[in-house]
């Protein structure tokens, strides 16, 4: 997870109002559909809101409400409310629609929160809450990470973590031996070169803690 910048939704979703019309097949329609989309892939990129993979593939995304439509029916059509999520069933937006009733507000929106405030994730495919977190929001670290399942019991989500961090695990070599020779003025630029550079893969965030905590 990480944070996200929310510009400007779709006019299209204005012209639909909470008990006047319901989410189905046809409203939105699937032209407007993929105005959402355009506005969510803006926010996001080709990358689940919640976990970081790869969603650009046909059949392995949904738009997903933040706030569940049958607990929070007057956000079906509120753009503010929306992400684009995977579609695994054991983690992210599907898993969080099942996972029983919880406090709204007690997950991190990357929108609005900033992810790097609650989590480090580790190079071997964990995310732990920050240590250093007081008492509210270390439950929201905790309570985010097992309502959206993204912590280490979810083991084929680790395992893809971890799968993307290894190829860069030579770069946070190359950071240690820099230390020797180089100044922190040189390691950062070339840290933030780095960090640039992965920007735009799947679990980025597990990269760039990899690369910033190790440096």
């Amino acid at each position: 997870m990480r944070k996200l910048v929310r510009g400007e939704g779709p006019h299209c979703l204005t012209r639909y109002r909470h008990g006047l019309n319901n989410w189905s097949l046809q409203s939105p329609t699937p032209q407007e559909r993929e105005q959402v989309w355009e506005c969510l892939r803006a926010m996001q990129d080709s990358r689940c809101a919640y976990c970081e993979a790869d969603i650009s593939k046909p059949g392995h995304s949904h738009i997903e409400h933040f706030r569940q439509r049958d607990r929070y029916p007057q956000g079906t059509f509120d753009w503010t409310n929306l992400f684009g999520s995977c579609c695994r069933e054991d983690a992210c937006g599907t898993f969080k629609d099942r996972c029983g009733a919880y406090e709204h507000d007690v997950l991190v929106k990357p929108d609005v929160d900033n992810p790097d405030d609650y989590f480090i994730f580790v190079s071997d495919g964990t995310i732990v809450p920050r240590a250093n977190l007081d008492g509210r929001s270390g439950h929201r670290a905790v309570e985010t990470l097992r309502i959206l399942n993204l912590d280490a019991q979810n083991g084929a989500l680790r395992e893809m973590r971890r799968e993307a961090v290894r190829p860069h695990l030579n770069t946070v070599q190359t950071l240690v031996e820099m230390a020797e020779e180089y100044s922190q003025e040189d390691i950062q630029a070339f840290l933030e070169e780095e960090i640039q550079a992965i920007a735009s893969l799947p679990f980025t965030t597990a990269i760039r803690h990899t690369l910033s905590i190790r440096h």
